[in-house]
């Protein structure tokens, strides 16, 4: 006999077991005893013969068609065929929602049987008991009422809870979207992010676990509630981390145990199939990069560009759409300023396996320069004012320092890393000295370069803008062409005459304010006056010897011995006293301000003494 009906469930004893035994209606012709298993066969052990074959899956059931058809509405209208094995009907179930072991719960639950109902089987129980129309209207109590009860009492009212069942709801699309059993469960969890604030970092890791599909929904109500787009973006990086990082550890795994040689064939097998289950799994990290990034948030500090420049990258391992790593890379471009070195070092992808055409070994650059590129006009684009700020200082090292550790890739062109240098405009660098050194490590790197291409890559730095030390360095740089040592020299030699004369003015305007007949200023101001005539006199000599390089570089050029005259011309500029300006100008630059110290103290002393 089946048990006894039991028309109510007690709800609040199963807020803590999360768990509640079913019992159905009393089947009045009920007399199986039990349910037997042999292999992938269920039989209901009963005196009457069963007349009902029903198939889910690869599960065949032998049932009595009266306890279902009481119960099971769809019985009722379905396309019942005659059994070939005995003198019943048969019936395939497609699609079932749940599969072999829920239709076992709800043929159990049919037949009178006491059955649980928990978290793990309440959803896939309500999908089939819609599937099957298991409706009040053929008897109360049926399992669409009771299921419905216990996730509306129990499920809804814990974030947890839904979690749980949201995970068992993976496989039940369509019907678990349409009974808005995902919709509800996701209610629940977003407003629990805002009701217990003090368990976020629970909260987030639990959430993290989900499918792509139904964090986006949990998100999307968050966003709609209005919660603040750092959590958001919280949310949004947790769960790339949780899923995106780690996943080739079972592979390493494997070829570590495969390794010895008496295991090839064991390998290649295995091999195989890792290849594609790793398939799969690139196409799965494919479409969760592509739904993350379609929820964004748009604000500037929800999200650090290191992240948005991490996406990208994994963007461009799994192969996304052309489109969404445009997205990327604009919205990166907003928040450039934030970026470090590291973090633009994005790797070359350019092997077939992303899906990419082959390139040649010359095309195969360490770094994707072009992506840099498009970021930098993105940034130029959005937001031109920063090149008229102090932010423009920041842009400047960023992309002199990136240019420095790109450079020394063989495979990068003059043409492109040229292009990149000229990416900013004159303004946005107030000193050079980063960029002279990416290019002095870029010529470094490749000796090979042309005359002609060393020229036009030198044209992108203003040697006005180098400091002494830079200038120094660039003069006694034989990797430098003629023409840039010489541009620097002259660079050098104007700070000189502009040093010359602030030292001119200064004198002057000391002199003047003078007017104390004591003769010791007198002679202080005469002997500096003296020493600016010799400064004079150095610059004369220095214009003497950059006509005398200009005129080795005409006749290098008439005579077409680019390399003996060169080196002729850099003997000559070696004997010259040219690299011993700088020492000498700092030396005489030192002494007259020396010399101006003192005579500013023995002023202040004389009108002291005046004062007296």
């Amino acid at each position: 006999m089946a048990h006894q009906y039991s028309p109510e469930i007690d709800y609040a004893d199963t807020t803590h077991t999360h768990q509640q035994d079913l019992v159905a209606p009393l089947t009045p012709i009920s007399t199986v005893v039990t349910f037997e298993k042999r292999d992938h066969s269920w039989f209901a052990k009963s005196p009457l013969p069963s007349d009902l074959t029903v198939m889910v899956n690869d599960i065949t059931f032998y049932v009595h068609r009266y306890p279902l058809m009481s119960r099971c509405g769809y019985l009722g209208h379905a396309d019942l065929q005659p059994s070939v094995t005995n003198d019943g009907y048969e019936l395939k179930l497609q699609n079932f929602p749940g599969g072999a072991e829920t239709f076992e719960i709800v043929v159990k639950f049919c037949y009178g049987f006491q059955v649980s109902l928990n978290l793990r089987n309440a959803a896939p129980l309500r999908c089939a008991a819609e599937f099957l129309d298991m409706t009040e209207e053929l008897e109360d109590g049926n399992l669409i009422s009771k299921t419905e009860k216990f996730l509306t009492f129990v499920v809804f009212s814990s974030w947890k809870d839904s979690i749980s069942v949201l995970k068992s709801c993976e496989n039940l699309s369509p019907w678990a979207e349409n009974l808005q059993i995902v919709r509800r469960c996701c209610d629940s969890v977003s407003w629990a992010s805002q009701e217990n604030a003090s368990g976020q970092n629970r909260w987030l890791n639990d959430v993290a676990t989900l499918h792509i599909d139904h964090f986006i929904r949990i998100v999307t109500s968050m966003t709609l509630k209005g919660l603040r787009p750092e959590f958001l973006g919280s949310c949004i990086m947790i769960y790339a981390e949780r899923w995106l990082l780690g996943n080739d550890v079972e592979v390493e795994g494997l070829k570590k145990r495969y390794r010895n040689e008496k295991d090839e064939v064991q390998w290649s097998i295995q091999q195989g199939q890792n290849q594609e289950k790793e398939f799969e799994q690139n196409l799965e990290r494919r479409r969760i990069i592509e739904r993350l990034v379609s929820i964004f948030p748009h604000q500037k500090d929800a999200i650090p560009c290191k992240f948005l420049l991490w996406m990208l990258k994994m963007a461009m391992v799994y192969s996304v759409s052309p489109a969404l790593l445009s997205e990327l890379e604009k919205r990166i471009g907003i928040f450039l300023e934030d970026a470090s070195v590291y973090d633009l070092l994005i790797p070359g992808y350019t092997n077939g396996k992303q899906g990419k055409k082959v390139k040649s070994k010359e095309e195969q650059t360490m770094y994707n320069v072009d992506s840099v590129q498009r970021i930098l006009e993105y940034y130029l684009m959005n937001e031109p004012q920063q090149l008229q700020n102090h932010g423009n200082t920041n842009i400047s090292k960023l992309l002199d320092n990136y240019l420095a550790e790109i450079a020394g890739d063989p495979n990068l062109s003059a043409t492109k890393f040229q292009v990149i240098s000229e990416s900013l405009p004159d303004t946005a660098r107030p000193c050079d000295d980063g960029l002279y050194r990416a290019i002095d490590i870029y010529l470094k790197a490749h000796p090979d370069l042309s005359e002609h291409d060393r020229r036009r890559l030198c044209r992108v730095m203003d040697c006005r803008k180098l400091s002494v030390d830079a200038c120094s360095h660039a003069a006694q740089n034989d990797r430098l062409p003629l023409r840039t040592v010489m541009q620097v020299l002259f660079a050098e030699q104007v700070k000189l005459r502009a040093t010359m004369q602030i030292n001119q003015q200064t004198v002057n305007a000391d002199s003047s304010d003078q007017v104390d007949t004591c003769s010791s200023p007198k002679e202080e101001i005469k002997m500096l006056k003296q020493d600016l005539e010799k400064m004079a006199v150095l610059i004369e000599d220095l214009q003497s010897d950059y006509k005398n390089l200009q005129q080795d570089c005409e006749n290098m050029g008439r005579k077409q011995n680019a390399l003996s005259s060169w080196i002729l011309g850099w003997n000559k500029l070696k004997k010259s006293t040219l690299f011993n300006v700088k020492s000498d100008s700092n030396h005489e630059n030192r002494e007259v301000k020396e010399k101006e110290k003192r005579m500013s103290s023995m002023l202040r002393l004389k009108r002291r003494q005046s004062l007296q």
